[in-house]
């Protein structure tokens, strides 16, 4: 390697240090919280005026009935609030391809800036905004009454009923345009050659996005879907929060929350932090697997 190449590489290295540096800080370093689940930790003590229990809370999550129950449905709400943002991460490569094929500029501008806007509104303005228009008194349920549709007004957020489906629409409408963008990327880098020879052909434009656009954008789903089962235990925690009331709360409360529930509003952060503990090597041990299957059906892995 030259003196120049050296110098280059050098830069470059510079460049990904504060990086790496706040990787750690945010990713790492706080790992050493999970010290806190071998401890009986009663704030605002220290942890050194705390009693050592070792492996009590992991024994207490397959020990205590009540709390095997409680973990079995948080598991069930996890598993199926999982298994339906992995059936519908197919809508946001639909949702690029048939973006790409509009033809008036302005309008995929307008729509593209419209669909990725509410990614950036938080859960609480969502909620605002579900509260306005879908409560007893709302918009929705007034107009409806007004019109002679109903009676009486329909319980759409205080109800436990279809507790799933609503969090999933709100993902998607939520998330679809943000979803899109990588697609939309991938798009872009395909050879315009492969379009003009296959229309020379005699392609119509299903047949080109058949046969070209949806091949070329397999990778990259295959890639983000093989990451969405990786996480299948991260659903996060603030759409759930913010929804969750003593109606549906049954349904609604995925792991995440519960973590939150027990450690702040529970009193038990020990409790809290080995299920925590747990769920993320739970969420290593499935990447390790997506992994290991990739390389070995497609030959190639994603670490």
């Amino acid at each position: 390697m030259t003196k120049k190449n050296t110098r280059q590489s050098r830069r470059l290295f510079y460049c990904i240090v504060p990086f790496v540096i706040l990787s750690f800080l945010f990713s790492y370093f706080p790992l050493h919280g999970w010290i806190y689940a071998f401890f009986d930790y009663k704030p605002p003590l220290s942890l050194s005026q705390c009693e050592f229990v070792g492996l009590k809370w992991f024994e207490t999550l397959f020990a205590n009935k009540t709390q095997v129950s409680q973990m079995i449905q948080v598991m069930k709400n996890t598993f199926a609030m999982s298994l339906l943002g992995i059936l519908t991460s197919i809508l946001p490569l639909g949702f690029a391809i048939f973006l790409n094929e509009v033809q008036c500029k302005w309008f995929k501008k307008l729509v593209q800036t419209l669909t990725t806007l509410p990614n950036f509104i938080s859960w609480v303005l969502v909620y605002s905004v579900a509260f306005s228009l879908f409560t007893d008194s709302g918009m929705v349920n007034t107009l409806l009454q007004n019109l002679g549709v109903i009676t009486e007004p329909i319980k759409f957020l205080d109800s436990d009923a279809q507790t799933y489906l609503w969090m999933t629409l709100w993902n998607i409408w939520k998330g679809l345009g943000w979803g899109a963008i990588m697609y939309l990327a991938a798009i872009a880098g395909i050879d315009a050659e492969l379009y003009e020879a296959a229309r020379v052909d005699g392609a119509n434009r299903f047949q080109l996005m058949k046969n070209i656009t949806l091949p070329a954008l397999m990778p990259t789903f295959f890639v983000l879907l093989m990451m969405a089962v990786a996480n299948f235990l991260n659903n996060g925690m603030d759409q759930y929060y913010v929804f969750q009331n003593s109606f549906n709360k049954e349904h609604i409360q995925v792991l995440d929350l519960y973590v939150y529930n027990i450690g702040m509003t529970g009193s038990s952060l020990s409790l809290a932090t080995a299920i925590s503990m747990l769920k993320s090597i739970i969420s290593v041990t499935l990447l390790m697997i997506v992994n290991f299957v990739s390389k070995k059906t497609r030959g190639e892995s994603i670490i």
